[in-house]
């Protein structure tokens, strides 16, 4: 039976409500196990799936690095190969160069002894041409003998055969010497083109070696933050199956209470004496646990309630119940605090508590209710299952 009581009572009891909608948001059993255990266990399987996947991510990543170092070395090693390559040949170049200069140096040499034998030459062909009457006559006045005539003649035919021989010696050195050059010049012409081609092979080597140095670090960079994603995933893993095993211990132990509850000493409805608002409040709450559920499942959880008001293991009243730490997630969440203060409540949900605090009950002596999970009997109405 419902007992009046002042207006002062009804403003305390306002006051307790608004004190107890700003506590920490908790969980009741059936939000927790549906949102905190089969959530969580979800949630976890997904994390698994993601940590596995970010796994095999990185050992993607670190097989195409290992592939990339590999190339690395090659390339390396190529790189190395082309720039001794380019050091020969630069070497061979300087050679070269050192070949031409000194080409050069006994060709103009050469050119000056030519052109020295040639001017000789050409005064003592100048000279005879010039002087032949006088010469001439000195040859016959001054011969002692036809004998002697003979041999300066001789002289003077093997003194012209001399120079044109030395003029032919020195033009043939000369030629050669050009010659030389000009394949010394083809042959650095060569080496030049060569070298450019090297140098051009090893900017390409080099092109190729930075870029794969470039990749390897930007997939170590990679790897490194899958990694730190992977140790990610590890703790959340770790602390989710912390999370699962404490859930599972709740479930146990809520199990326990409810057959402890049971087993103890229950109160008739008779000897309840409801406070003003306890019909309100209880309203408010199936409205926030089973709006949603048939006229049946509203009434089993007020009958819940109700219950444990009955039952010596919880509080003797109904904002005792309802506010008891941890047990009805509309009290944490601040969605009972809210439909009190709009008064949320329907018709049906009214009638279910009228039901419930009269002593009706649809679902025994149970104390719990919660979304169906596997393992777990009891009475189900609705979407709940009442143990």
């Amino acid at each position: 039976m419902v007992r009046r009581r002042s207006l002062k009572a009804v403003a305390v009891l306002l006051t307790v409500t608004m004190y107890f909608s700003t506590l920490p948001c908790f969980d009741s059993y059936a939000e927790t196990t549906k949102e905190k255990l089969e959530k969580a266990q979800q949630q976890h399987e997904e994390t698994k799936k993601n940590l596995n996947e970010t796994k095999e991510n990185i050992d993607d990543l670190n097989n195409v690095k290992h592939s990339l170092q590999g190339e690395l070395a090659q390339l390396n090693d190529q790189l190395e190969e082309v720039s001794n390559n380019l050091a020969d040949l630069e070497g061979r170049i300087e050679d070269k160069e050192a070949e031409i200069t000194q080409t050069q140096s006994d060709l103009e040499i050469a050119r000056q002894l030519e052109a020295d034998q040639y001017a000789a030459m050409k005064k003592r062909i100048q000279f005879m041409y010039e002087k032949q009457d006088f010469m001439f006559a000195e040859m016959i006045f001054s011969a002692k003998n036809f004998a002697d005539l003979l041999n300066k003649n001789d002289y003077i035919e093997s003194l012209s055969a001399y120079d044109k021989k030395m003029k032919d010696e020195l033009e043939a050195t000369r030629i050669s010497i050009e010659d030389t050059e000009a394949r010394l010049k083809d042959e650095k012409d060569e080496l030049d083109k060569l070298h450019e081609d090297v140098v051009a092979e090893q900017e390409k080597v080099t092109g190729y070696v930075n870029a794969t140095a470039s990749s390897i670090k930007n997939y170590s960079g990679q790897i490194k933050d899958a990694e730190a994603v992977a140790a990610a995933y590890e703790a959340k893993a770790a602390e989710e199956e912390a999370d699962i095993a404490a859930l599972k211990k709740k479930l146990e132990e809520e199990i326990r209470m409810s057959k402890l509850a049971a087993q103890s000493k229950w109160r008739d409805i008779s000897e309840v004496s409801f406070e003003e608002g306890d019909r309100y409040l209880l309203a408010n709450l199936i409205y926030c646990e089973a709006g949603n559920q048939p006229y049946e499942g509203q009434v089993a959880v007020g009958a819940v309630v109700i219950n444990r008001v009955l039952s010596s293991v919880y509080p003797d009243t109904v904002v005792g119940v309802i506010y008891q730490n941890k047990q009805f997630s509309p009290v944490g969440s601040g969605r009972l605090a809210l439909a009190l203060a709009e008064n949320r409540a329907t018709d049906a949900c009214y009638s279910a508590a009228d039901a419930a605090m009269s002593g009706q009950t649809n679902v025994g002596t149970c104390v719990y209710f919660r979304t169906p999970i596997e393992g777990l009997s009891g009475i189900q109405i609705g979407g709940h299952i009442f143990y």
